[in-house]
Protein backbone atom coordinates (compact mmCIF):
# COMPACT_ATOMS: atom_id res chain seq x y z
CA UNK A 1 0.00 0.00 0.00
CA UNK A 2 1.34 3.40 -0.91
CA UNK A 3 0.79 6.55 1.12
CA UNK A 4 -1.62 7.79 -1.56
CA UNK A 5 -3.58 4.51 -1.37
CA UNK A 6 -3.72 4.75 2.43
CA UNK A 7 -4.86 8.38 2.39
CA UNK A 8 -7.44 7.77 -0.36
CA UNK A 9 -8.92 4.81 1.46
CA UNK A 10 -9.15 6.59 4.81
CA UNK A 11 -10.68 9.63 3.09
CA UNK A 12 -13.39 7.36 1.65
CA UNK A 13 -14.66 6.45 5.12
CA UNK A 14 -17.49 8.58 6.54
CA UNK A 15 -16.88 11.71 8.62
CA UNK A 16 -13.09 11.56 8.52
CA UNK A 17 -10.47 14.26 8.76
CA UNK A 18 -6.75 14.20 8.03
CA UNK A 19 -3.83 15.94 9.67
CA UNK A 20 -0.06 15.55 9.37
CA UNK A 21 1.46 15.61 12.84
CA UNK A 22 3.89 13.79 15.13
CA UNK A 23 6.91 14.16 12.88
CA UNK A 24 5.16 13.72 9.55
CA UNK A 25 2.66 10.97 10.38
CA UNK A 26 -0.56 10.98 8.35
CA UNK A 27 -3.21 10.81 11.05
CA UNK A 28 -6.85 10.06 10.26
CA UNK A 29 -9.64 10.86 12.68
CA UNK A 30 -13.35 10.28 12.97
CA UNK A 31 -14.85 13.08 14.98
CA UNK A 32 -11.82 14.23 16.94
CA UNK A 33 -10.55 10.70 17.66
CA UNK A 34 -7.67 8.98 15.88
CA UNK A 35 -8.46 5.72 14.06
CA UNK A 36 -5.38 5.34 11.82
CA UNK A 37 -1.79 6.53 11.68
CA UNK A 38 0.48 6.17 8.64
CA UNK A 39 4.19 6.79 8.93
CA UNK A 40 7.59 5.49 7.89
CA UNK A 41 10.50 3.55 9.20
CA UNK A 42 13.43 5.79 8.29
CA UNK A 43 11.46 7.11 5.32
CA UNK A 44 11.33 3.82 3.40
CA UNK A 45 8.45 1.51 4.35
CA UNK A 46 4.91 2.77 5.08
CA UNK A 47 3.77 1.57 8.50
CA UNK A 48 0.05 1.71 9.28
CA UNK A 49 -1.25 1.70 12.84
CA UNK A 50 -4.88 0.97 13.72
CA UNK A 51 -7.21 0.07 16.60
CA UNK A 52 -8.60 -3.46 16.75
CA UNK A 53 -10.68 -5.69 19.01
CA UNK A 54 -9.09 -7.51 21.94
CA UNK A 55 -9.33 -10.85 20.13
CA UNK A 56 -7.82 -9.50 16.90
CA UNK A 57 -5.04 -7.85 18.90
CA UNK A 58 -4.14 -11.15 20.59
CA UNK A 59 -3.90 -12.89 17.21
CA UNK A 60 -2.27 -10.11 15.17
CA UNK A 61 0.47 -9.15 17.63
CA UNK A 62 2.17 -12.52 17.02
CA UNK A 63 2.07 -12.41 13.19
CA UNK A 64 5.15 -11.65 11.06
CA UNK A 65 5.16 -8.08 9.78
CA UNK A 66 2.82 -6.91 12.56
CA UNK A 67 3.50 -5.73 16.10
CA UNK A 68 1.80 -4.04 19.02
CA UNK A 69 1.81 -0.35 18.15
CA UNK A 70 4.63 1.55 19.82
CA UNK A 71 3.45 3.92 22.54
CA UNK A 72 -0.23 2.95 22.26
CA UNK A 73 0.01 -0.76 23.06
CA UNK A 74 2.45 -0.13 25.90
CA UNK A 75 -0.36 1.83 27.57
CA UNK A 76 -2.76 -1.09 27.42
CA UNK A 77 -4.53 -0.05 24.21
CA UNK A 78 -5.28 -2.60 21.49
CA UNK A 79 -3.50 -0.99 18.55
CA UNK A 80 -1.49 -2.90 15.94
CA UNK A 81 1.13 -1.60 13.55
CA UNK A 82 1.49 -3.25 10.13
CA UNK A 83 5.13 -2.96 9.11
CA UNK A 84 5.03 -5.28 6.09
CA UNK A 85 2.38 -7.11 4.09
CA UNK A 86 3.87 -10.49 5.06
CA UNK A 87 0.86 -11.55 7.16
CA UNK A 88 -1.70 -8.93 6.12
CA UNK A 89 -2.28 -7.96 2.51
CA UNK A 90 -3.71 -4.59 1.51
CA UNK A 91 -7.28 -5.91 1.27
CA UNK A 92 -7.11 -7.20 4.85
CA UNK A 93 -5.52 -3.95 6.00
CA UNK A 94 -8.45 -2.03 4.51
CA UNK A 95 -10.84 -4.29 6.42
CA UNK A 96 -8.97 -3.55 9.66
CA UNK A 97 -8.93 0.19 8.93
CA UNK A 98 -12.69 0.05 8.32
CA UNK A 99 -13.12 -1.77 11.64
CA UNK A 100 -10.84 0.69 13.44
CA UNK A 101 -12.98 3.53 12.12
CA UNK A 102 -16.11 1.76 13.41
CA UNK A 103 -14.60 1.03 16.85
CA UNK A 104 -13.46 4.61 17.30
CA UNK A 105 -16.75 6.06 16.04
CA UNK A 106 -18.54 3.99 18.70
CA UNK A 107 -16.54 5.87 21.35
CA UNK A 108 -18.07 9.16 20.24
CA UNK A 109 -21.18 10.37 22.00
CA UNK A 110 -24.53 9.58 20.40
CA UNK A 111 -24.93 13.29 19.71
CA UNK A 112 -21.53 13.51 17.99
CA UNK A 113 -22.30 10.44 15.86
CA UNK A 114 -25.64 11.97 14.88
CA UNK A 115 -24.00 15.30 13.97
CA UNK A 116 -21.43 13.46 11.85
CA UNK A 117 -24.12 11.42 10.09
CA UNK A 118 -22.86 8.13 11.50
CA UNK A 119 -25.12 5.23 12.39
CA UNK A 120 -26.22 5.15 16.04
CA UNK A 121 -25.02 1.56 16.55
Amino acid sequence: MTLDDYNSFCASLPATSHVVQWGGAHVWKVGAKVFAIGGWDRGQQLFVTFKCSDIAYDVLKEQPGLRPAPYLASRGMTWIQRRTSQSMDDAALKDYLRESHRLIALKLTKQARKELGLAAS
